[in-house]
């Protein structure tokens, strides 16, 4: 399997990837000379706390998202159950109990999924808004994130 194609980190993807720690004990350095040696260059930068967080900017976008697609279905899925009581006492509609539930399962199930979609379809790109319906940011995302879970698989694996 070949390399993943050669693509710009995002600000909050860590820059190496992490090695497995060694299960044998460690090794007392003998000479203090060579505990105290300057990194090489060629070497990458440990990531840090600070360069791992999701951008500001980026978070308010997935909020945004999750706050309209998750919270309109699930509104959606507590006003059934007003409606439908509403329906039976006022009305006097006989609405069979099945039919209540299923509806609002559905509007709820559709709120799960509307978390996911917003944090995937929102712009990982801290300079880069994205587009409205986001399905472009959705399978880029996706792939991103299906590629780190195989990475992650192969990785335990080995």
């Amino acid at each position: 399997m070949s390399d993943e194609p050669s693509r710009n980190p995002l600000p909050f993807e860590p820059s190496q990837k992490r090695k497995k720690k060694s299960q044998s004990p460690a090794k007392p350095v003998a000479n203090k000379a060579k505990a105290k040696s300057p990194a090489k260059p060629d070497q990458p930068k440990a990531s840090t706390p600070e360069s791992m967080t999701i951008p500001d900017q980026v978070s308010k976008r997935m909020v945004r998202r999750m706050a309209l697609l998750c919270g309109i279905p699930t509104a959606l899925g507590m006003l059934s159950f007003v409606v439908s009581y509403l329906a039976v006492v006022n009305l006097e509609i006989e609405l069979p109990n099945v039919a209540v539930v299923l509806v609002s399962m559905g509007f709820f199930g559709l709120g799960v999924l509307g978390l996911t979609y917003g944090v995937l379809s929102a712009s990982w790109e801290e300079d880069s808004p994205g587009t409205l319906l986001g399905w472009q940011e959705f399978t880029t995302n996706l792939g991103r994130l299906t590629s780190a879970w195989r990475e992650a698989r192969e990785a335990k694996k080995s």
